[in-house]
């Protein structure tokens, strides 16, 4: 019991390597305890270790998904406890496969410490990033964005190959202070690692192209409670509408659903109005909202202004709050959460022809999975996410969704737009470094230039492939002496 104790207690702590935070190393010291943890024990017992690492770092970590469910979506609060519990627990399921998997395909020593955990950590954080619609957060290599000594690496093999070489340290430092064969050569790639992330932050994968342009990101900060009521409407409608025609800026963004009706029911003069004005400049504006196209409900992007309109509709939709799994109605039922069954977008949309620049656009959660807008970002000269975040409250998620952010233009090399509702609406650089940011829950429009960027990064080019495979390779060579062995 004492061990699963810790195990967890390791899991929370692991919390305080991803944002707010600048304590990086702590995630790579807590898996590294953990495997050490694991180093002579049979599968199941791996198994209930992963699980407690698990556990304690989700419910630490996500424990805004309560203040989601309970605060704005109106669930009762034992209830929205409950269904916390059980969605950490069962996230919590991915680590624990992944060591009784190690702890199955290893016997106790060096490999395992060294190549089989963190091959098959790796491979399962993967998955969790996929099955079932995916839950990418919290991935290992989140916690290097964008100033930790490994961020190197994401240009390169991007998230999960940041996260390979995270487990991969852990795994050799577990190894040494578990005195397995190999001590003095394991601290020596340790270092030849962070020797190699911090070469790779000296390279520029990407180029500046054109001129800077002007930009003005608006955070509306309307509370989420008050967002989507009748009588709060025309204030809202009033609120951006004096703050796009106060900007002179060449890109004018507004948050997701910034205006929080379909545009079918938007007053056409009121759209014009701001198109009108960002033409008169020269410029154009990004907005969301929600479009009702055939019967279908979209969670969309639409450009107005000098260049012709573009759209983008949201592809990778929130279960319980943009679409309703399977069976679980009755869950949704119990919220009170509005434009609960969205559409799905097309999988492949272009960027968005505007102010000069191709923006990748994408909403809200959207930018946890990287590889599903590879080929806009590819095309684009700059990044842009629009998001509401006001379903967190004053919780982890904002900053952690920022350095989410962060990770995407590693992996690009490209500057990112994030207008968020309450924030954290910020500036980022093609390093992942915030240029300007605007304080949380507050009103108002952050001014800043952005830099539009051309060329590709090695992950644009590969996307996860070089990452998994090196992860398989990883497994292989933990396996091959044992099968020649048996032959």
């Amino acid at each position: 019991m004492r061990a699963l104790l810790l195990a967890a207690g390791l899991g929370a702590l692991a919390v305080a390597g991803f944002a707010p935070l600048p304590a990086h190393p702590l995630v790579i010291l807590s898996l590294a305890a953990l495997f050490w943890l694991v180093r002579d024990v049979m599968p199941m017992r791996a198994a209930a270790l992963g699980w407690a690492w698990g556990l304690g770092l989700f419910l630490t970590g996500v424990s805004w998904v309560f203040v989601s469910l309970s605060l704005y979506g109106g669930m009762p609060a034992p209830v929205a406890l409950l269904a916390t519990l059980l969605f950490c627990a069962f996230i919590a399921l991915y680590p624990a496969l992944a060591l009784a998997l190690g702890a199955r395909l290893a016997p106790p020593g060096w490999r395992r410490l060294a190549l089989t955990l963190p091959a098959c950590w790796v491979l399962l954080e993967w998955l969790r990033g996929w099955l079932l619609t995916g839950f990418p957060w919290l991935a290992l290599g989140y916690a290097q964005a964008p100033h930790g000594p490994l961020a190197g690496y994401a240009p390169v093999l991007g998230l999960y190959g940041v996260s390979l070489v995270t487990a991969l340290i852990a795994g050799l430092l577990a190894g040494f202070a578990a005195r397995a064969r190999g001590q003095w050569p394991a601290l020596l790639l340790v270092t030849a690692l962070f020797v190699g992330g911090w070469a790779g932050r000296q390279i520029a994968w990407t180029t500046p192209v054109g001129e800077r342009i002007r930009v003005a990101l608006v955070q509306g900060n309307v509370a989420q409670d008050m967002k989507f009521r009748p009588d709060k409407l025309d204030g809202t409608l009033r609120l951006y509408a004096l703050q796009v025609l106060a900007s002179d800026a060449d890109l004018v963004v507004l948050p997701e659903t910034a205006l929080p009706l379909f545009r079918s029911a938007v007053p056409r003069d009121y759209l014009e109005l701001l198109a009108e004005h960002q033409r008169a400049r020269g410029g154009d504006l990004l907005l969301g909202l929600p479009e009702d196209v055939d019967e279908d409900y979209y969670n969309s992007v639409v450009s107005l202004g000098t260049s012709p309109e573009g759209n983008y509709r949201k592809h990778h939709l929130v279960p319980f709050g943009e679409f309703v799994p399977w069976g679980f109605r009755w869950l949704v039922d119990m919220m009170a959460i509005p434009l609960g069954d969205f559409a799905t977008g097309a999988r492949d949309q272009p960027p968005i022809a505007a102010a000069g620049q191709m923006l990748a656009v994408n909403v809200c959660y959207e930018d946890a999975f990287g590889a599903e807008r590879i080929a806009a970002a590819r095309d684009s000269t700059l990044l842009v996410n629009v998001s509401n975040d006001a379903w967190f409250g004053a919780s982890l998620a904002p900053r952690q969704h920022l350095q989410i952010g962060a990770m995407r233009s590693l992996e690009a090399g490209r500057w990112q737009l994030r207008a968020n509702n309450t924030g954290i609406t910020a500036v980022l650089d093609q390093w992942g470094h915030v240029q300007a940011e605007l304080a949380p829950f507050t009103t108002g429009t952050l001014h800043a230039t952005a830099q539009g960027m051309t060329g590709l990064t090695p992950y644009l080019r590969f996307g996860d492939g070089p990452a998994l495979v090196l992860a398989g390779l990883l497994l292989a060579a933990s396996l091959w002496p044992q099968r020649r062995a048996a032959h």
